[in-house]
């Protein structure tokens, strides 16, 4: 059986046919507009899986069905995004909308779900009922999967664990709201951190390195730290308390099988993963009193946007 996997994100559409197993058959994508009407880009997501199944030689009508991620808040049971801030689309009816294009079932779900959901399916969560997914990037996205099944809350506006408060009046979120778990934990946070590191300790070798390279990104204190510069390893330990903490919290509210953290920062492997596995078991509740909650890196990586989507249809 095939299915289309669908990513929205802010920069571009990603779309890909896979079969159950997980196996990603062809890839395509399209630039995202986000002055354009949406239903411009709709139209667009519907060619784009003719041309995955003209590509892939699996006719139209043989696929089972698309699945799409969204970043926003999504009504799987209307079928409509709510509210996607970084592709402006506001109440837009996207599977009533695509269905004029193209004849197939549709399943739409947040993006941060769809990949908890693939990596669930397909990843390094497989065969757990009960995990939670972090992805630490431009912000810090969680989906919940809840014996086998994603966890959205009221309609589709829940498992915004990126929003729950970790300092009170503290960093301004992009939210609007301060103190964000987002605002300490997400690679934008990291980089703000470490320039001011930078400014406050301009002979170290984390100033050095941004000097040379003219920019800062989020694995720039990570190379500092790893090069045993004092700078860099007092950012890199702070930042890993931030993302912990907020861990924590999940942990003492959903005690799930597993820990699962993707985005870009996570390519930062063991050196952050074991750290957070310390801090986690330490400092959750009960300690070892209660059973370990595993902290584990994600394994779908660039994929794991179009194979969450397409794990909506196997769900």
């Amino acid at each position: 059986m095939y299915y289309i996997g669908i990513d929205i994100g802010g920069m571009s559409v990603k779309g890909g046919l896979v079969d159950a197993t997980g196996k990603i058959y062809v890839k395509d994508s399209f630039k995202t507009n986000p002055t354009e009407d949406p239903t411009v880009m709709i139209a667009d997501i519907a060619k784009l899986c003719r041309s995955l199944s003209e590509k892939s030689g699996v006719k139209l009508e043989d696929i089972k069905g698309v699945g799409i991620g969204v970043p926003g808040t999504i009504n799987n049971q209307t079928g409509v995004i709510t509210y996607a801030n970084n592709i402006n689309f506001e109440n837009v009816p996207i599977v009533a909308e695509l269905k004029k294009h193209i004849s197939l079932p549709v399943q739409i779900g947040n993006d941060a779900n769809c990949a908890a959901l693939g990596e669930v399916a397909f990843g390094s969560a497989k065969g757990m009922d009960n995990i939670i997914f972090v992805t630490l990037g431009t912000g810090v996205g969680s989906g919940i999967i809840l014996d086998g099944k994603i966890f959205e809350g009221q309609g589709g506006a829940g498992a915004e664990a990126g929003h729950m408060c970790l300092v009170l009046g503290g960093e301004l979120c992009t939210c609007g709201k301060r103190g964000c778990w987002e605002a300490y934990a997400s690679a934008t946070a990291l980089i703000r951190q470490t320039k001011r590191a930078a400014e406050k300790y301009p002979n170290s070798l984390l100033a050095k390195t941004i000097a040379e390279e003219g920019k800062v990104s989020g694995r720039t204190a990570f190379v500092a730290a790893r090069a045993n510069d004092p700078a860099g390893k007092a950012v890199v330990k702070r930042y890993v308390r931030y993302i912990a903490e907020g861990l924590v919290s999940l942990v003492n509210i959903f005690r799930p099988t597993a820990l699962i953290i993707g985005g870009g920062i996570s390519n930062e492997g063991d050196y952050l993963i074991k750290r957070l596995q310390r801090l986690v078991s330490y400092y959750s509740y009960g300690g070892k009193r209660n059973p370990d909650v595993k902290v584990i890196k994600a394994e779908l990586l660039n994929d794991a946007g179009i194979l969450g989507a397409a794990a909506l249809l196997l769900k």
